[in-house]
């Protein structure tokens, strides 16, 4: 049975391979329990005698060291032949941490990268035997069949997948499908009707809409194809703990390193940021795995006092939030909830807990915002700290980097004597004259020091502003990155975003419901969800722009690109040729994709210079990016990694490096978070949106109309930032041939939608100009006509309807998100437009200023707060154009007749529709209490009489041949 087919190990899982009779090596001749000899060496030197399996004794096998000596003095010969040609190289090494890293060579002679590349795979040798091996002491006191069922158990378990794909029903996706096909047919009749019927008598008002249509219609197709094949996912954590955490083992899950970014205390409170850290830190995660490093982009002393407040209350927060599994872990929010919080409480000290935790913390708040009023006024000698020195970020543009590390794995302990996450805090050095690229260039900040510190292989990104309302989020997320099947190619994982305060009727769309409960789900069937800048977890790897494990292989023929083959091949050669062509140019050697070489070969062809020329000059941070599983390079010295930390932070550490070009975050847009998931997904990652039926993350919106406008402007300036660059999705990437036809078409309706706004300020226009001018955009409608105009508008609401079904989504919502669609194009988006031309050919960069009024004191006050911004001018001008055209519209019908009625029912139904969707932003203008400012009155009656004037004044619908009859006319009249 032994001499049939091969066998591998089951410590290692390698072919158990041969002893020195030539056959197959058996260490255990009771049960045959298949070990390679070296598994076997392993445990021997590690003192277990005994089979894994049935606890027999091992035979007398101790083998002789004589060829593993001989090995070694091959591979130090080997080495020293071998000497890397690279003389000299770390010679302009500036780092000041470690002079043991600076040196070419170690004692022996040997080139000190590639030793360290040996002692990495040795390492994880090491690690990997550790795992795999059980305890055999207290297997030996369980009986063999007992302990045969638990393993055959485990190994069950272990096998079920972590996650599970959910297509939507077939009965709901494939008329929804129908029906989109339908549409697009209606679509060309429909266009071929207009264009071949021209209005004459109004020919610049038909041309104008045929254009808006068009472009509406292409609109159309690139937001709703993407949506093609919506699925949904489905995880099990149980599975995942069965797995990674084995009674009496240490835990096998991933580590994650937590980023939370903010700049301005006095903008973003510290106490919101304080319980987000406080989430973080109490989150149901493994202690030692988890690791919170605040970004103060702004060097503030009040964000830094705030975290040691914060880090002290977190001592009582944190094993009060395990002890009793509360939820959410935020304290601020867990303490507003509106519901019973005896329901399911069994602890009869819980009701006294939960009121001395809640006296604390608002003692804790009373502290904060002690904190907040003292920061309201700057001394005129800056920030002194408690030793009396000078605060080092007194000047928010000159600055030195700052760490500080709050809590740690060690030496931090709760109330209870339980260990706490690591809590860090990060200011990266600013200087004049350097480009510090915003928040784009605090999260690459945070990406080195982490690396440095401690190289957690996931991390997970979060504004101040967003708290973990789901402790298991992670857990969630770790069922797809460390699935060996579906995380192998993953880059991130992303979470919708949910927000708390929001009003009921969500007046102007904050929730983005349609967004992340459409769109998003569509996308998760293609290639993945685009990232949206918070709640992801990302690989490492893809960050620092390494390619997946297994590329696809170039599509060959003509099938299409956006449905997944089930079989797919790969050829080494092409493979190779076509990371090459992409990637050398960033100075990566993806050692991946090189399946010839062994593991020795490989470490020969990693290149010191090239990794320098990409990722700056920290011999640390270097050697953390090629460690897959994370980790801290043996090499390194703990007593220096905060030097080498504050090293990485520097302002000048990225110049001439490929941060923010090909790896970490990409600089060139306010919006980094499109171009930094676009990048990934172009060198062929995919991505996974993950729902848990609690929502993960939740955070604040804003939401009242003036901040929510300029909030939807920074997004769309973005966009359009993106469109003139390089990275534009209609021409970047199609080299590789990686990114599905799909998900391009999802990228290019991010960029192009701002450009949106100018066929819709048009068409919002065209209402008023037909009420007032007695002309229409559309003839007179025959039988076919009126059959093409009911088709278009009942694949419309079918579309919808049939929208709503799979997805779940509400009318209401999508009400909403259709309306301020209308508000946001003829107002943000249009100034988007404006200012990224500005920017683009002169290099203006034009900033709308938004000034506050007080709000009233009641639950959402915030919603009927009026803010003073050029924002509000166009749509209030399309609102009042609009009503006097109506007004215009209906005295002329009563003057005319009869017959006047007919035609006045279609104009005044197109001016309806613009009302209608701009009503919200109507009612958000008068406020509460009808307290609009008056220069956005004043502004929108000027700009609609002069319209009105000038309209009146050139009257181009009326010929010449008509005019000059006109005056012969009057002039014949006797007066």
């Amino acid at each position: 049975m032994m001499e049939s087919g091969a066998h591998f190990c089951n410590s290692c899982g390698e072919q158990v391979g041969l002893d020195a009779n030539g056959e197959v090596f058996v260490a255990c001749h009771e049960c045959y329990f298949p070990i390679c000899k070296a598994c076997f060496e392993y445990e021997v030197n590690e003192g277990r005698k005994s089979c894994l399996r049935c606890a027999t004794p091992y035979a007398d096998r101790r083998k002789d060291n004589d060829d593993a000596k001989v090995y070694g003095n091959q591979s130090t010969m080997a080495a020293q032949i071998n000497v890397s040609q690279d003389v000299g190289l770390h010679a302009r090494h500036v780092s000041t941490v470690s002079t043991v890293d600076s040196e070419l060579n170690d004692e022996y002679g040997n080139p000190i990268w590639k030793n360290r590349v040996e002692s990495w795979k040795e390492k994880d040798k090491k690690s990997k035997k550790k795992k795999s091996a059980p305890k055999v002491e207290n297997e030996a006191s369980i009986p063999q069949e007992q302990q045969m069922e638990e393993i055959q158990s485990s190994e069950a378990a272990a096998a079920e997948p972590l996650s599970i794909i959910i297509p939507v029903s077939k009965t709901r996706l494939t008329p929804y499908r129908v029906v989109i096909v339908v549409r697009l047919i209606i679509l060309g009749l429909f266009f071929h009707y207009r264009v071949t019927n021209p209005v004459d008598s109004a020919f610049g008002l038909w041309l104008t809409s045929i254009i808006c249509e068009i472009w509406f219609a292409f609109s159309w197709v690139l937001d709703q194809f993407p949506k093609w094949y919506p699925i949904n996912r489905e995880t099990f954590i149980d599975r995942l703990s069965a797995r990674y955490e084995r009674p009496g083992e240490l835990s096998q899950l991933a580590a994650v390193d937590f980023f939370v970014s903010t700049v301005d205390p006095l903008k973003e409170p510290p106490l919101i940021t304080a319980n987000t850290v406080l989430s973080i830190l109490a989150v149901d995660y493994p202690v030692d795995k988890v690791s919170c490093y605040v970004s103060d982009d702004g060097a503030a002393m009040l964000t830094f006092e705030s975290l040691v407040e914060t880090a002290d209350f977190a001592r009582k927060w944190v094993p009060f939030c395990k002890k009793f599994s509360i939820e959410p872990r935020a304290p601020e929010f867990y303490f507003s909830q509106k519901i019973d919080y005896l329901k399911d409480k069994v602890q009869p000290s819980f009701v006294k807990e939960r009121r001395a935790m809640k006296r604390d913390y608002e003692e804790f708040k009373v502290r904060i915002n002690a904190l907040v009023a003292k920061a309201q006024k700057t001394p005129d000698e800056g920030w002194t700290m408690q030793d009396g020195t000078s605060w080092p970020g007194n000047n928010s543009r000159d600055h030195p980097g700052m760490i500080q590390v709050f809590l740690g794995h060690s030496g931090a302990h709760d109330i209870e004597g339980n260990e706490l996450p690591r809590l860090v805090y990060v200011s990266r050095e600013k200087r004049p004259g350097y480009q510090h690229h915003k928040k784009a260039g605090a999260e690459n900040a945070l990406v080195r020091v982490s690396a440095v510190l401690t190289n957690a292989p996931f991390i997970l990104n979060l504004d101040c502003d967003h708290y973990v309302n789901n402790s298991k989020a992670v857990r969630e997320a770790m069922c797809f990155l460390m699935d060996p099947v579906v995380g192998r190619d993953l880059c991130y994982v992303q979470f919708p975003q949910r927000f708390d305060g929001i009003d009921r009727s969500d007046r102007y769309a904050n929730r983005n419901t349609v967004f992340f409960d459409v769109n998003m789900k569509g996308l998760d069937g293609i290639q993945g969800p685009m990232y949206v800048g918070t709640g992801c977890v990302f690989n490492r790897q893809a960050l620092y722009g390494y390619s997946p494990p297994s590329m696809p292989k170039l599509p060959k023929s003509s099938s299409c690109c956006c449905c997944p083959s089930k079989k797919q091949t790969k050829d080494v050669s092409e493979l190779y040729r076509d990371a090459k062509r992409e990637e050398l140019d960033a100075a990566i050697f993806n050692l991946r994709e090189i399946d010839n070489y062994d593991e020795y070969e490989r470490s020969m062809l990693i290149s010191q210079m090239s990794f320098e020329k990409t990722f700056g000059l920290s011999t640390v941070f270097i050697e953390s990016t090629l460690m897959e599983n994370g980790g801290l390079p043996e090499s390194a010295d703990p007593s220096m990694l905060i030097k080498e930390a504050i090293h990485v932070i520097s302002c000048g550490y990225e110049e001439k490096t490929a941060w923010g070009k090909e790896i970490g975050w990409i600089y060139g847009s306010v919006t980094e978070d499109i171009l930094t998931g676009f990048k990934m997904q172009c060198r062929g990652w995919r991505s996974v949106y993950c729902m848990p039926l609690r929502p993960a993350f939740k955070g604040s919106a804003p939401i009242n109309l003036s901040d929510r406008l300029h909030q939807v402007l920074r997004w769309a300036l973005g966009s359009v930032e993106i469109f003139f660059s390089r990275h534009c999705p209609l021409w970047y990437g199609f080299a590789g041939g990686r990114l599905k036809w799909l998900q391009r078409l999802a990228y290019i309706n991010t960029i192009v939608y701002p450009f949106t706004s100018l066929p819709l300020i048009a068409y919002c226009t065209l209402p008023a100009i037909c009420l007032l001018t007695g002309k229409f955009i559309i003839p007179t409608l025959s039988n076919l006509a009126s059959a093409l105009f009911l088709g278009l508008f009942l694949s419309i609401i079918i579309t919808s309807v049939l929208e709503l079904r799979w997805s779940g989504v509400t009318i209401e919502a999508l009400w909403r998100n259709e309306q301020f669609w209308v508000i946001g194009g003829v107002s943000a988006h249009l100034f988007a437009v404006f200012q990224g031309f500005l920017k683009m050919l002169a290099g203006v960069d034009t900033n709308f200023t938004v000034t506050a009024k007080a709000a009233d004191d009641t639950e959402f006050g915030e919603l009927y707060i009026i803010k003073w911004t050029t924002l509000l001018i166009p749509p209030t001008t399309l609102i009042i154009v609009n009503m006097v055209g109506v007004v215009a519209g209906f005295s002329d019908a009563l003057n005319g007749g009869y017959e006047s009625w007919g035609p006045l029912f279609g104009k005044v139904f197109f001016a309806f529709w613009v009302i209608f969707h701009l009503y919200p932003f109507l009612k958000g203008l008068m406020g509460r209490q009808n307290r609009t400012p008056t220069i956005v009155i004043l502004w929108s009656v000027l700009l609609a009489s002069v319209f009105s004037l000038v309209w009146v004044k050139i009257n181009p619908f009326i010929s010449r041949a008509d005019s000059s009859s006109i005056s012969q006319t009057c002039i014949s009249i006797d007066c």
